[in-house]
């Protein structure tokens, strides 16, 4: 899978956090929230005209800005395809 930007996910898509791209107040600010590399991230909606997008990590909602998620690195999870019997 590539590396992309939480800022490129669809809502309802589900990623693994690779990198944080910003400097050292950056990097404390998303700690604090609990946004750490490793962590799976889904993305629940993003609004228009650069409002923020609405995140779920360990089932809980944040509220990013859109100016932060495109400074986070993810990787999107493929969705495990159902079986058809």
């Amino acid at each position: 899978m590539d590396e992309t930007r939480l800022f490129d996910l669809s809502s309802g898509e589900t990623a693994i956090i690779k990198h944080l791209a910003g400097g050292q107040r950056f990097q404390r600010r998303m700690a604090a929230l609990g946004i750490r590399v490793g962590k799976t991230v889904r993305q629940i909606t993003s609004q228009p005209l650069r409002g923020p997008i609405v995140i779920e990590i360990d089932r809980s909602l944040i509220a990013v800005g859109q100016g932060m998620a495109e400074k986070i690195v993810v990787e999107a999870i493929e969705p495990i395809k159902k079986i058809d019997e």
